[in-house]
């Protein structure tokens, strides 16, 4: 089975190589259509974010490299738009990949991902260290993602246990835990969005396994859920990190795979 990509982060956002890098690594590994999706801009966090000067930028780069390589390559243009993101210029790209990576609680923002130390002081300064009303308010904002930024695909789900692994400081069986996710999930469900397996973690030694976990895994297969494979890649030799691993995951719990943008509905219905 050939594999595709269209969660990729660039020099435009906090990514690692140029699109036309990345570009080239995706030729060298076989794939027919690859998707860039650069961080939308949020002013109160701009070290990985596009401004709206770099996002004029990446997509003028891309289109350029879309014509470039057409004869090659199929390239989409799209956007990782977080939720707390401001959604006018989302008509620009041909695809939209929507993501939490930032919970805000009594107006300090605190960051999902950053880093395992500062999750934990954050937890402990402002949730006054009760981390499952952190992944209540987490998962509140991935519930209503697609209400929120009409996202094709939903990135990385459980992106709140990134460090569970190595510093399990919270239990993601605890029943305030699944009650949160499963909430969320079922909202996300209902919604036409795709759900991403998406591998980014486990390249940057993180995770040994993909988002989301097996019981949510099991949860999307059960409903029949198109889901897709994404690497999440920050630099050229990630653009298909994992993806045998994660297709075995999504042949056990009998998950319903898509390979192409093509299939979106938004493309179907055009």
């Amino acid at each position: 089975m050939s594999f595709n990509n269209f969660h990729m982060h660039t020099t435009f956002c906090d990514g690692a190589d140029t699109p036309e890098e990345m570009v080239r690594a995706a030729l060298a590994a076989g794939c027919k259509e690859i998707g860039f999706s650069g961080h939308s801009w949020l002013d109160f966090d701009p070290d990985w974010t596009m401004s709206p000067e770099a996002a004029a930028a990446y997509r003028a780069e891309v289109l350029r490299l879309k014509e470039v390589y057409a004869d090659r390559i199929l390239i989409r243009l799209g956007v990782e738009q977080d939720y707390c993101s401001a959604a006018d210029e989302l008509p620009l790209y041909e695809y939209v990949i929507g993501g939490v990576h930032c919970v805000f609680k009594d107006g300090r923002y605190l960051s999902v991902d950053l880093s395992a130390d500062a999750l934990r002081s954050g937890i402990e300064q402002w949730y006054g260290g009760d981390a499952y009303a952190f992944v209540e308010d987490y998962y509140r904002l991935v519930g209503d993602l697609y209400e929120k930024t009409q996202c094709d695909i939903v990135a990385h789900f459980d992106l709140v246990t990134k460090f569970l692994e190595k510093d399990p400081f919270f239990d993601p069986c605890d029943p305030r835990y699944v009650r949160a996710a499963d909430e969320a999930l079922e909202k996300l469900i209902e919604s036409p969005a795709w759900v991403e397996i998406n591998t980014g973690a486990m390249s940057r030694g993180y995770r040994t396994e993909p988002y989301p976990g097996p019981r949510i895994l099991e949860q999307l297969g059960k409903a029949k859920k198109p889901v897709i494979l994404s690497s999440d890649a920050h630099s050229a030799d990630a653009v298909l990190f994992g993806f045998d691993a994660a297709m075995r995951l999504a042949e056990q719990y009998a998950l319903d795979v898509r390979t192409s943008l093509a299939e979106l509905p938004r493309f179907m219905i055009q």
